[in-house]
């Protein structure tokens, strides 16, 4: 096998219709963050995107959109906001994962949600996450009143509080579409002040994330694109989430809701909505993403594997990274929130250096969220 490293203007037509092509085995797309789109998006705000190509015997078998190698460190493209990483290929698992870090000059790959179902055991993942899928088929409704069957207490309670939210509120809807960006505006101020609270990073606050998600917004419609659905409670705007679209696929990522609503569910209530309303936009399965088993498990009638972890080579970065887990591995040791420092430090710098690739904004971002 022979790898190269490429821009993404480097990629041909022909290249691309393959690329989509492996993203859909069977013609079944895996996700909306496997699409050429999205590593395009992604690339037009920051210019360290970079494909590995992975030919043998002179033809193209695989793609790896990724991040240059920032401290020794590559990382998938769109990491950590992309809620799959992978190679696209046709038989992911046949590239050697630590090739293709050495390819791209570093010594360590980071990846937080690793795709590659057809490998029974994964050496480099320290553990395994599942994200949850509902399959609507061709009638969200009828998905719902399924559901509902399996989960008649669940669905009880989520009517009681949308009868007890009409009632003080008004008429309850749900709307597919934001052309003004009135509920987007919402969502990320709800969003900020939930970071805020929480004292986790304030990804609203990244300039190339504003303009990634500006961007897939300017494309709603097309068949790659975000979409913004909102639930109002008569003219009070209770819920928000953008999501990504990919085909037949919503892909929920950024959701919000406001906080003195949250005795009525209004993040359920918009999940409804959503659900129902699915078939006009010609979606059959919405990703609700890994975590979140308290809820998920009502809606959820798949889940596909992903997995955190890293692959190491000989370098700085790698040893740095080994370093970090020993220190972690002895600081547990010592009694309480003392033990978890080093390990909540760490994971806050990885979390803050894929965000911010620059060493200046990195150390102001990182300063801003240990002094939260």
């Amino acid at each position: 096998m022979r790898t190269q490293i490429v821009s993404i203007e480097d990629i041909s037509a022909k290249q691309i219709v393959q690329w989509n092509e492996w993203a859909c085995p069977n013609g079944k797309l895996i996700s909306p963050y496997f699409r050429f789109e999205f590593a395009e998006t992604v690339a037009r705000t920051r210019p360290d995107v970079r494909v590995a190509v992975i030919e043998e015997n002179g033809e193209t078998i695989g793609f790896f959109p990724h991040h240059t190698a920032h401290g020794g460190i590559v990382r998938p493209v769109g990491a950590p906001m992309s809620d799959y990483q992978g190679v696209i290929a046709a038989e992911p698992s046949r590239i050697a994962r630590k090739a293709l870090v050495r390819a791209a000059g570093g010594s360590a790959l980071v990846f937080d949600n690793w795709h590659q179902p057809t490998a029974s055991t994964d050496p480099s993942a320290t553990a395994t996450a599942y994200s949850h899928i509902a399959d609507l088929g061709t009638d969200g409704a009828a998905f719902l009143e399924d559901r509902k069957a399996l989960h008649k207490d669940h669905f009880k309670k989520a009517a009681r509080r949308a009868r007890a939210a009409e009632r003080d509120f008004g008429p309850m809807r749900v709307t597919l579409g934001d052309p003004d960006g009135t509920a987007f505006n919402a969502l990320a101020e709800w969003k900020q002040k939930q970071y805020r609270e929480t004292g986790k990073l304030n990804v609203f606050g990244i300039d190339w994330v504003q303009r990634v998600l500006r961007d897939l917004r300017r494309r709603e419609g097309q068949e790659f694109s975000g979409l913004t659905a909102a639930l109002w409670f008569g003219d009070r705007l209770a819920a928000v989430e953008f999501g990504l679209v990919g085909a037949d696929i919503y892909h929920s990522w950024f959701p919000a809701y406001d906080p003195d609503l949250s005795r009525y569910s209004p993040g359920l209530l918009l999940l409804h909505g959503l659900m129902e309303q699915a078939h006009e936009r010609g979606l059959r399965r919405i990703d609700l993403g890994s975590g979140g088993d308290h809820y998920k498990k009502y809606y959820a009638n798949d889940t596909v594997a992903l997995a955190p972890g890293r692959v190491l080579a000989p370098g700085l970065a790698a040893l740095g990274i080994r370093t970090w887990e020993m220190t972690e591995q002895m600081a547990e040791r010592a009694p309480g929130k003392l033990g978890e420092l080093p390990g909540r430090l760490r994971r806050r710098w990885a979390q803050v250096s894929a965000f911010q690739p620059q060493l200046a904004p990195r150390l102001a971002s990182f300063a801003g969220s240990i002094a939260l």
